[in-house]
């Protein structure tokens, strides 16, 4: 980490008899407060996205999400749902002392910032979202089954050869069941598989930092892979718990409408489909959408990176 990017605050937060969060604070402890939503679920919090902010102007509040980074039980599944991360981020803004929040999200982070915004839309001042994932079954058809396979058909051929033929009509449950496996070899080499494929598919060319991440034998290395698989396979199993509040419903949106929000999302991105952040901008028009040429799902490709400062810069002329 550099220097620029150490938090001006760390500590912890109890938010159940089980869960405790690791959160940071950076920037200005008076200024525009922002909550850094991290992908996955279970990618942790990422402290790079610092450098996308003005500290002279944000306060920015970065969270370990459950059972993930150094929040604690690590990769534990107990009481971990889309509506217990939800319940989380009320806790913590008002731990912080703040009436509303600037919403900062990208992947499995827009997910989590739309169901946040509408369930509690008079809490946020508005919304900047990154690779937009609705948690849609086409969209986790074409990720883990059908779709994206046909762009990287080698990658895909190591995905699924941890999985026998028999078991590939359903790939996330095939990897869910090796991920909770007692053998902490076969847990470990899925870890690996899956986060392989999601790292090595997530940006236009290759990214050496996402790939060591995917390769590394370093104890760091090894538990971010496997809270990442597990914490995704989880969510993905389970629907995310939005079966019965789909986010893309006329009512939720309805909520949520007089939030600004800028969504930017990458033209190939291959990972969260640019059809997602078309759908919600569609159902959302209020909402201005960026497509960023010559990008793919990850925050740092030079177009992305572009747009997002363009957006928060926006936000911070607003609040000034």
């Amino acid at each position: 980490m550099t220097e620029g990017t150490r938090p001006r605050r760390t500590f912890r937060l109890r938010v159940s008899a089980i869960h405790e969060l690791h959160v940071e604070e950076w920037g200005n402890p008076a200024g525009r407060p922002v909550v850094c939503l991290h992908g996955g679920p279970g990618a942790g919090l990422d402290a790079g996205e610092r450098a996308l902010f003005d500290p002279a102007v944000d306060r920015v509040i970065h969270l370990d999400q459950r059972g993930c980074g150094r929040s604690t039980p690590f990769a534990s599944l107990e009481e971990n749902t889309t509506w217990d991360l939800v319940a989380d981020l009320e806790t913590l803004r008002e731990a912080l002392g703040l009436s509303s929040w600037l919403l900062f999200g990208g992947s499995w982070g827009v997910t989590l910032a739309l169901a946040y915004a509408q369930t509690h839309p008079a809490r946020v001042t508005g919304m900047i979202l990154r690779g937009v994932f609705l948690f849609r079954l086409r969209e986790l058809a074409w990720f883990y089954q059908d779709g994206a396979s046909h762009i990287f058909p080698d990658r895909w051929e190591d995905f699924v050869a941890p999985i026998p033929d028999d078991e590939r009509s359903d790939l996330v449950a095939a990897y869910h069941a090796r991920l909770r496996s007692p053998d902490a070899l076969v847990r470990e080499a899925a870890a690996r598989a899956w986060c392989t494929w999601e790292l090595s598919t997530c940006s236009l060319a290759p990214d050496e930092h996402l790939l060591a991440l995917a390769s590394s034998d370093g104890p760091a290395e090894r538990d971010f892979r496997f809270a990442l698989a597990l914490l995704e396979a989880h969510y993905l199993l389970h629907g995310a718990w939005l079966a019965d509040r789909p986010l893309l419903a006329r009512a939720a949106i309805d909520a949520i409408r007089r939030i600004p929000a800028v969504i930017v999302h990458g033209r190939y991105d291959q990972v969260c489909p640019l059809d997602s952040a078309w759908a919600l901008h569609r159902a959302w028009p209020e909402a201005t959408l960026h497509v960023v040429e010559s990008s793919g799902h990850s925050a740092y490709e030079p177009g992305i990176e572009r747009a997002l400062r363009e957006a928060i810069a926006a936000f911070g002329d607003r609040y000034r």
